[in-house]
């Protein structure tokens, strides 16, 4: 049986306030026995960061909403928090605890003025998905067409501004944020401006005619039309569009030649958003595509969607360019430029640069296809995140390219779960010729 949800504003706030309270005190006695151990110091801190992390993650999840799309962000960014807390959140990633389907039909009642059986031939009862500010249901509109409809958690809208500040005071008492406060500042202010965005389904439905027209000379991506006649600001219903999550993408239905090139459709929509439309798709995990045996890609959700500023997207490809070509004195200015190096902080040693250029770089290498499935970057990254701290007064997290490195990153983990083998260096090339006319 389903736990009631907390929707009230004050419901949310003392929960949220009793988790706060709950950390600020761990982290006190962690740092109090800190001061009597020598010992086994490290794994201790391990313990106390992923008991504070599971309480948090577990929070979150009970409570959906801005928190819970805090802790899915923050599950992807390794330099803001510390592993522990990542790995706790990552269970946020998948499927949410669904709400129950009597408050979901008060909802849709209360957003579209009219009772479900005269707005739906059926409602599915059974969630089609639950996420972290909304559930989604399959249903048939009185003329027969199959949609889903997008039904916002009660509340979630209201307590968008104090969850934050709960959330971010809960962060810091236990002392798990790991950036300046300049920098918590402007991750903070992004991720509510998106989450304002996000918690508004009539932006998302603008959203989705927006990349439904960025893409309607590729008839292999797909993007669900909006029936505006069933949406307001918190319910979103459209077509029905189906294909396979990328774990039901295998081998007895998907060859590897039609893999590679669901690969290379996944990498020409990533470059096209970032260069071409300087738009991108903010929210890139497996459970937003969708693939069918023939190459075609479905995409979902349109909820955050960024729009890049061109110099930044400039700085960006000059940085990429830099890189591949090895020349850091160069990538150390683009950087600055990017917004990403303090620039009143001496040049970066290169061979720092070399190490992250030699990871990062290597499907962009050669001319010879990658293997993706195979693929151990992510590790190499994570064995090499400890150097970070030499350098910590030197680099700032730009907030701008944050979310582009959402969309690489996310991008990746798709490659890699396909399995695709690919060369890139050819294709990524044209993009970073073209993007400067």
């Amino acid at each position: 049986m389903a736990k009631k949800p907390v929707t009230s504003r004050s419901g949310r706030f003392f929960k949220l306030a009793g988790m706060t309270a709950s950390v600020a005190g761990q982290y006190a006695g962690q740092r109090a026995r800190r001061l009597f151990r020598t010992e086994n110091d490290e794994g201790a801190q391990s313990e106390s960061y992923t008991r504070m992390a599971d309480q948090i993650a577990d929070t979150l999840g009970e409570l959906k909403g801005a928190v819970m799309k805090v802790g899915q962000i923050a599950s992807q960014t390794q330099d803001f928090l510390p592993k522990e807390f990542s790995d706790a959140l990552e269970k946020l990633q998948k499927e949410a605890p669904p709400m129950p389907f009597e408050v979901i039909v008060e909802q849709i009642e209360s957003e579209l003025g009219k009772p479900v059986s005269e707005l739906f031939e059926y409602l599915q009862e059974t969630p089609y998905a639950a996420a972290s500010i909304g559930q989604v249901h399959r249903a048939r509109l009185q003329d027969g067409t199959d949609v889903i409809v997008k039904v916002q958690y009660p509340g979630v809208d209201e307590s968008c501004d104090s969850d934050l500040k709960q959330l971010r005071m809960a962060l810091k008492l236990g002392g798990l944020l790991k950036m300046p406060k300049e920098s918590v500042d402007r991750l903070f202010a992004e991720i509510r401006e998106r989450l304002k965005e996000e918690l508004d389904y009539e932006n998302e439905a603008r959203n989705v005619e927006l990349f439904r027209k960025f893409h309607e000379n590729q008839p292999w991506v797909l993007i669900p039309a909006v029936a505006e006649s069933h949406s307001t600001r918190r319910v979103l219903t459209m077509e029905l569009v189906e294909g396979d999550h990328v774990s039901k993408v295998t081998s007895d239905r998907y060859g590897q030649d039609t893999i590679n090139q669901i690969g290379h459709r996944i990498f020409t929509l990533m470059a096209d958003q970032l260069f071409r439309f300087q738009c991108i798709h903010g929210d890139p995990h497996a459970g937003n595509f969708a693939y069918r045996p023939d190459g075609t890609i479905i995409m979902y959700d349109f909820g955050c969607v960024k729009k890049l500023k061109p110099e930044i997207v400039e700085a960006y490809r000059n940085a990429l360019v830099a890189a591949l070509n090895e020349d850091y004195e160069a990538l150390d200015s683009y950087l600055i430029d990017l917004g990403a190096r303090v620039g009143s902080q001496p040049a970066v040693d290169e061979a720092y640069y070399a190490m992250w250029r030699d990871i990062l770089v290597v499907p962009f290498e050669h001319d010879e296809p990658y293997d993706f499935g195979e693929s151990e970057i992510h590790k190499r990254v994570a064995a090499k995140t400890s150097t970070v701290f030499k350098y910590l007064d030197f680099f700032k997290p730009p907030v701008e390219s944050i979310f582009i490195d959402r969309m690489i990153a996310g991008h990746y983990w798709m490659l890699k779960r396909l399995g695709v083998q690919a060369a890139f260096r050819t294709e990524l090339q044209k993009y970073l010729e073209k993007a400067s006319v």
